[in-house]
């Protein structure tokens, strides 16, 4: 089966499986921060209860996302975005395979039905997302804008707003 056409419901499954134990996504970031010296110092400042809730939906996104749903785009589209080299909080791309390896860990120790055939299809779905913000992040980034440009993209906005017809 392709991304297209797997909706990846045995990983749907197996994550409400995970979330029975309450301690999962906590037990996940502590073999994150332990993975690499490089993590804990991304989350100095991280307000672990918000931080917890993002990853819980995030990880349902990222299955609905390997499984080709376009529902999920404008939430991986931010979560890519948050996360990008020039994001609010970027992540290096080399953490990834850490991040992935954690979940992996904590998934395979927490879902009593865990196989390996059923880790592989973890590592597959968990790539696809990863795959999508390593893609957004190798895109170039756009130049800057000098005040020239800012003023004359201001210019151009007031000339259109004035040809749109006028609201009676």
């Amino acid at each position: 089966m392709t991304a297209s056409t797997d909706d990846y419901a045995d990983l749907h499954q197996s994550y409400g499986r995970c979330l029975r134990d309450r301690d999962f996504i906590g037990r996940f970031y502590e073999v994150f921060l332990a993975s690499n010296p490089d993590v804990p110092p991304l989350f100095a400042h991280t307000d672990f209860s918000k931080q917890r809730m993002a990853l819980r939906k995030g990880i349902t996104m990222a299955i609905f996302h390997a499984g080709g749903s376009r529902v999920v785009d404008r939430g991986i589209g931010e979560m890519g975005a948050v996360h990008a080299r020039d994001g609010r909080c970027p992540v290096p791309a080399a953490l990834y395979g850490d991040w992935i390896a954690s979940l992996l860990e904590v998934v395979e120790a927490t879902d009593p039905e865990a196989t390996p055939e059923l880790m592989a299809r973890w590592r597959e779905a968990m790539g696809v997302v990863v795959e999508t913000f390593k893609a957004r992040d190798a895109a170039p980034l756009p130049l800057p804008q000098t005040p020239a440009q800012d003023s004359a993209r201001g210019l151009f906005s007031r000339v259109m707003q004035g040809l749109r017809p006028q609201q009676a």
